[in-house]
């Protein structure tokens, strides 16, 4: 299975939201700006996020989006499956001889795993540790 853009840039989006969550709605054109994105391409990912009820459009002039839960309550894997559909590393694997059968199930559920025990709070929070790592001193 390989994530798309779609899939990348829509987590872009959820974790800014989560970055932001209680402090009221985030514009598409400000998450744009702030990862160097098409704000364009953005609002294509946002319709199928707000289809499935994971974020909420706010008007007006203050307006944007917002998460519709918590950050630790939605994980990866949710987003991930709206954006690219079912987590399959290969198609037919029901057609496949055992052992490989066994493989392909195996590495199926370590990504499950991985996505769906990780939160936007978690990935929120790596993304804020992250953004100081960037300081280099000289002696």
């Amino acid at each position: 299975m390989k994530i798309s853009t779609k899939g990348r840039y829509g987590l872009t989006i959820m974790i800014e939201l989560a970055k932001k969550h209680g402090e009221g709605p985030t514009s598409l054109k400000a998450i744009a700006q702030a990862n160097d994105l098409s704000e364009h391409y953005l609002e294509q990912l946002i319709a199928p996020l707000r289809n499935a009820g994971l974020v909420k459009s706010i008007r007006g002039a203050y307006g944007g989006y917002i998460l519709t839960n918590e950050p630790s309550k939605i994980t990866a894997g949710d987003v991930i499956r709206v954006l690219e559909g079912p987590i399959t590393p290969v198609e037919g694997i029901e057609d496949e001889e055992p052992a490989k059968r066994e493989l392909w199930i195996r590495i199926r559920d370590a990504i499950k795993d991985v996505l769906d025990n990780t939160t936007l709070e978690d990935l929120a929070s790596h993304s804020e540790d992250n953004e100081h790592e960037g300081y280099m001193f000289y002696i």
